[in-house]
C-alpha cells in the first residue's frame, strides 16, 4: 500500500508539473509569433501649435490634411497595407515591392510611407478613405496575384479586380477570425528621418516614428482604419 501511494503521489506530481510546463509554454508562445512597430498619424493644429496625432481608430480629415505611416518588422512576417481610395481605386503602399519581403534586409530596416520626409495630402475627392494593414506569418500568394494583375490591367477591368481583392482580405480575416489575440506597446526610437530626395511638403517636419508602438500577435493581425474624407 505505501509504495503504491507514493508512486501514485510521484505520478500526480509529475502530472501537475507537466501541467505547469505546458501551461507556461502556451502562455509564452501566444502572442510572439508576429512581432513589429507602427505608427500612423496626422498633424493637426492645437492651441499650442502643430501636433502629431496618431490614428488610431476612424478620423474625420479634411482635403489638404497630411498622413504618413511607419513600419519596422521585427521579426520575419509578411506586412500588407493596402489602400482602397474613395474613388474606388487600389493601391499598394507597403511593402514597395512583394519580393522585398523574402530578404534579410527587410526586417532589419525602417520603413517610412511615404519615403523620407515626405507626406501624403488629401487631395480634393472627398468619401472615405480605407487602409488594410494584413500582417502574416505566412505570405499572402493569392493576394499578391490580385494586385499584380490589377496593376497591368486597363482601367476597364480594374473596378472589378478592385473588388475581388477587397473579397479576397475578407476571405484572409475570415478564415484567421481566430487569431484575435494581440498586443500593442508604445516604444522609443532614437533617429530621423532619412533619404528625403525632396523638400518637406510641409514647415515643419515631424518624425512619425516617435509615435509607434510595438505589435505582437499569433499568426495573423490586421486592421482597417477608416478615414471620413471631407
Amino acid at each position: 500500500m505505501k509504495r503504491g501511494y507514493k508512486l501514485f503521489s510521484l505520478f500526480i506530481s509529475i502530472f501537475f508539473l507537466l501541467s505547469i510546463l505546458i501551461t507556461h509554454h502556451l502562455t509564452a508562445e501566444k502572442i510572439d509569433d508576429i512581432q513589429f512597430l507602427w505608427a500612423f498619424g496626422t498633424i493637426k493644429e492645437s492651441p499650442d501649435g502643430m501636433k502629431l496625432v496618431p490614428i488610431t481608430q476612424d478620423m474625420v480629415l479634411y482635403t489638404g490634411d497630411k498622413i504618413k505611416m511607419f513600419i519596422k518588422p521585427e521579426k520575419r512576417c509578411y506586412i500588407y497595407l493596402i489602400y482602397h481610395s474613395s474613388q474606388g481605386d487600389i493601391q499598394v503602399l507597403f511593402p514597395y515591392r512583394f519580393e522585398e519581403m523574402a530578404s534579410k534586409q527587410f526586417y532589419q530596416s525602417m520603413y517610412y510611407i511615404p519615403q523620407g520626409e515626405e507626406w501624403f495630402e488629401l487631395d480634393e475627392n472627398t468619401g472615405f478613405e480605407t487602409f488594410h494593414l494584413l500582417v502574416s506569418t505566412r505570405r499572402l500568394i493569392n493576394l499578391e496575384s490580385l494586385i499584380n494583375r490589377y496593376e497591368t490591367v486597363g482601367s476597364k477591368k480594374k473596378h472589378l479586380l478592385a473588388t475581388q481583392i477587397l473579397d479576397e482580405i475578407k476571405q484572409i480575416r475570415w478564415k484567421n477570425r481566430k487569431f484575435k489575440t494581440f498586443a500593442e506597446k508604445p516604444v522609443t526610437i532614437m533617429g530621423q528621418v532619412r533619404g528625403a530626395s525632396r523638400k518637406p511638403l510641409i514647415k515643419w517636419v515631424p518624425d512619425i516614428s516617435t509615435i509607434a508602438v510595438r505589435i505582437t500577435a499569433k499568426d495573423f493581425y490586421s486592421r482597417t482604419f477608416t478615414i471620413d474624407h471631407r
